[in-house]
């Protein structure tokens, strides 16, 4: 087949590179030189200074929960093909309360009628509580400006947000000005903000600014202009500015975000009246790991989405930052615990699904197909369980299911790439089933063979069944079958088994006598013809209580074959007998089973 010929109808055709292998390539590297024109881009470090050095951030720890703040209703709304309308923005702004949020930004009141108009009916309608401060955002234009203090008119608290891109292409191509310009328009911009704020001596209202492309525009700019805004604005301790540097555009490892936030971090002004704020996107899928190095680097607040929502790949996920760190012992201050109304609910206010692989939140990620995957988790659970320790340790699972809200039922699902430890996990779990170690691997094989053949899942219950039609009903009904039966024991302790046996539709009386009821009736089945020897006996009840059934497997040989048999009933003796029963009915070729 040609390099350009498609191997399957209707899929687009690719051609591997067929440039040399680097001469500088080790022996066990054959990539070679593609056609993609990778060299008309540049490398961020050819973009921007980065000017940092002794960086800190790498010894650092996160111990804390930085201030999160949801731009849902602002910055995710925006990325909607269908926006929210009011209904639906209450809906998620009442859950991010409820959620432990204790700023919000609510919307950009100057975009449209909308967003206005939920400004307007959250300032009107007593639905922020005494400890949340929105947030509005507004372009550094002094009609919107205006437009965006009218909206918060009657409100206590709020912060006024104001952006403008900085970034040297976008002064360029997008604003047409030069440095000294664009921080004219700043400032000409705080200074209008500063006097409709003390025009309301009674709300608390304080700023916020964001240079928006900051990691591509030069730090000293940026400096430049965060500081003489700190002053302009008059920063203090108790009334302190929020300077929030976004990536909003990805263009480097994080690494390279850390050291930018670092830079600010040493160099800004009035430090303690700062709140270094950061606004991460995921362009190069790094959106969590920019966020978190941030902090490391001094970031203190946090701007994202629940599940990442958000412009081209979106916000940064504050789900997923947040349970990261409680999956590192730290508290993440907000309420996670029922993570599926949560996604629920993002879902009906987005009209997006949430990804099933969605880190914390998808359907599937508690969950394991894989047979090694499910033999450590069943076995850590157990672990956990009989353990009584309060902390957790299970394998695959980096949290407890339990704190978001999830039950152990959807942990381990069985697929044909399911293992024995799933399935026996699976049935012990449903049906108080505890498979024998020989007896799981025997019947894995039988349910790789039904999964391969359906390419579906099996459901506990199809297990179960499976299971019933496999080992117990063999002992119910079978080529060799029990009319009736009893047992006795004489003073010796001797058992005796009597009992008619229908084999191959004819019936016989025998009797054996053993040291227990089962090896008598082996010697009855003997005296019937059919030679069985148990290797391996188990029983257990499958639940609490007197009248739960009782399970009893069988591991037999019978005429020189080995298989497993499984009988299930109140009695301990009549499941036990119906295991060696299921043994010999199980049996390849013999008591009108085919061969």
């Amino acid at each position: 087949m040609s390099d350009r010929q498609s191997p399957m109808h209707g899929f687009p055709t690719l051609c591997t590179p067929r440039g040399p292998v680097p001469a500088d390539a080790p022996h066990w590297n054959p990539q070679r030189t593609g056609s993609m024109p990778s060299h008309r881009y540049r490398s961020a470090f050819d973009r921007v200074d980065i000017p940092l050095t002794g960086r800190t951030w790498p010894q650092a720890r996160i111990e804390r929960a930085p201030l999160w703040v949801p731009v849902d209703l602002r910055d995710g709304n925006q990325a909607l093909a269908e926006p929210m309308d009011t209904p639906r923005k209450r809906r998620m702004f009442d859950l991010l309360v409820a959620m432990g949020f204790k700023e919000i930004e609510i919307g950009y009141p100057s975009a449209s009628r909308t967003d206005f108009g939920f400004v307007r009916h959250l300032a009107g309608s007593g639905a922020v509580p005494d400890d949340v401060t929105v947030v509005v955002f507004t372009p550094a234009k002094p009609e919107l400006i205006d437009r965006t203090f009218e909206s918060i008119e009657g409100m206590d608290r709020a912060v006024v947000h104001l952006y403008i891109p900085t970034a040297p292409v976008w002064r360029e191509v997008v604003l047409g000005r030069d440095r000294a310009e664009v921080h004219g328009t700043v400032r000409e911009a705080a200074r209008q903000m500063e006097r409709l704020a003390r025009a309301r001596p009674g709300a608390d209202i304080r700023f916020e600014f964001s240079p928006e492309v900051f990691i591509l525009t030069e730090p000293d700019f940026i400096l430049e202009i965060c500081n003489g805004l700190t002053e302009l604005w008059d920063a203090s301790p108790d009334r302190p500015v929020i300077h929030n540097l976004p990536a909003t555009v990805e263009i480097a490892t994080p690494n390279v975000y850390a050291d930018q936030i670092e830079y600010m971090h040493r160099h800004l002004d009035r430090r303690d009246s700062v709140i270094l704020s950061v606004h991460p996107h995921n362009d190069r899928g790094t959106g969590t790991a920019c966020a978190e190095l941030a902090v490391l680097a001094g970031a203190q607040r946090v701007e994202g989405c629940l599940f990442g929502n958000g412009e081209r790949t979106g916000n940064v996920d504050l789900v997923n930052l947040a349970l990261n760190l409680h999956a590192q012992g730290v508290d993440p201050m907000i309420d996670f615990s029922d993570i599926d109304e949560i996604r629920r609910t993002v879902e009906y206010c987005n009209r997006l699904p949430v990804p099933p692989r969605h880190p914390y939140g998808g359907d599937l990620v508690y969950t394991a197909f894989s047979g090694t995957h499910q033999d450590a988790i069943s076995k850590g659970l157990a672990h956990h369980a009989r353990s009584g320790s309060e902390l957790w340790s299970v394998p695959y699972l980096p949290i407890d299911p339990a704190d978001v809200g999830r039950t152990y039922e959807a942990v381990i699902r069985v697929n044909s790439q399911s293992g024995k430890g799933g399935i026996a996990h699976l049935l012990r779990s449903n049906y108080g089933v505890d498979l024998p170690a020989r007896l799981r691997a025997d019947f894995s094989r039988t349910v790789q063979t039904a999964t391969d053949d359906s390419g579906l899942e099996a459901t506990p219950k199809d297990l179960w069944e499976l299971f019933e039609t496999t080992y117990l009903a063999p002992g119910r009904d079978g080529g060799v079958a029990l009319t009736s039966w009893s047992t006795d024991r004489n003073p010796a302790g001797e058992h005796r088994f009597i009992c008619t046996l229908r084999v191959d539709e004819r019936e016989g009386d025998y009797e054996g006598t053993g040291n227990g009821p089962v090896s008598a009736f082996t010697r009855a089945l003997a005296a019937a013809g059919i030679e069985v020897d148990v290797l391996d006996f188990t029983e257990h009840a499958t639940g609490p209580g007197q009248g739960s059934p009782a399970m009893a497997y069988a591991e037999c040989r019978v005429g020189g074959q080995l298989c497993w048999g499984a009988g299930q009933d109140t009695s301990v003796l009549t499941a036990s007998i119906l295991a060696v029963l299921s043994a010999v009915n199980r049996t390849e070729g013999a008591y009108g089973r085919p061969a």
